[in-house]
């Protein structure tokens, strides 16, 4: 698989990744887990996308406990966390309702509890989860200067941030942000229009794509959107020879000039296997704009 880096002086990520929020929810043991691993792996997708409050704070320690069994894919494979949400699911159980935290000490005892949870001594690339509105992005660089410092976190990087936001923190760092982790579908193309891709491309970073199958509306959503665009897929996967519409989006959004990196939400290894197998698909540029079309139920201004 090809392989990419994020930034000139990010890290080098498989060009899919393997996300892991849903792992609570495929019903596998830790061996089970292992083996799922080493499947990917095998396919080339050597990258996992986590978070600290995936599965209530529970994917972590899941994901973990199959590396444990077998501690030397530790080499292989680069781990990606975010921080920066709060559940009432927390451990802590002081949790009331759901919000953000972004202070300083807050991001650093995050990001140590993933390396607990995670069996390992460092993360490749740690993210801020969302922005907060009462962030101070001196306490984010803090925090971020502070634990690479410390060799616990090799690259930091954002998900889901505006332009903006994205270059507030960035002016308060010493090294480069090498990411912006963005939801990035037919469903949504919010990312393509409000400048966030734009950005990307003209630093020359590669963004992570998230929810590229829009959360399976693509698949089973019954309003007028998800029909538009599922019958335009369809008749494009018929086209290309694709063997599922999931591979036609992922090829859509390989498509872009920023080189996005998609996150396959899979637990099923034959659905990873389908997916890896878009990077054959070339969509004209005809067949890429029937999908925006569909999309916004209208032609280009």
């Amino acid at each position: 698989m090809k392989r990419i880096k994020t930034e000139l002086n990010g890290p080098e990520f498989s060009q899919f990744i393997a996300g892991y929020w849903r792992l609570m929810e495929w019903d596998m043991s830790p061996q089970q887990r292992l083996t799922f691993l080493k499947q990917h792996l095998e396919l080339g997708i050597t990258t996992c996308d986590h978070a600290d409050i995936y599965g209530n704070y529970q994917c972590e320690t899941a994901f973990g406990e199959a590396l444990k069994l077998e501690p030397s894919l530790r080499d292989q494979i680069e781990l990606v966390s975010k921080c920066g949400i709060r559940l009432p699911s927390a451990p802590s159980g002081d949790i009331h309702l759901p919000h953000y935290n972004t202070t300083t000490d807050y991001i650093i005892s995050q990001a140590e509890q993933s390396l607990r949870n995670l069996h390992t001594d460092h993360l490749d690339l740690l993210l801020i989860h969302r922005p907060d509105p009462l962030m101070k992005v001196d306490d984010i660089a803090e925090a971020f200067t502070r634990l690479k410092h410390a060799g616990k976190v090799k690259h930091v990087g954002v998900s889901n941030f505006t332009t903006s936001q994205f270059d507030l923190l960035q002016s308060r760092l010493d090294f480069t942000l090498a990411t912006n982790q963005l939801e990035i579908s037919p469903v949504n193309m919010a990312a393509l229009h409000d400048g966030s891709l734009d950005q990307m491309q003209q630093h020359r970073i590669a963004p992570m794509a998230w929810s590229c199958l829009g959360g399976g509306s693509l698949f089973n959503g019954q309003d007028e959107k998800s029909k538009r665009l599922r019958a335009e897929l369809e008749k494009i996967a018929a086209e290309v020879g694709a063997e599922g519409i999931d591979q036609v989006v992922y090829a859509w959004v390989l498509a872009l000039p920023s080189n996005p990196l998609p996150i396959i939400g899979s637990g099923k290894i034959d659905r990873v296997r389908q997916a890896v197998k878009s990077t054959d698909i070339t969509l004209t540029r005809q067949q890429w704009f029937r999908i925006w079309v569909a999309s916004n139920g209208h032609n280009v201004p």
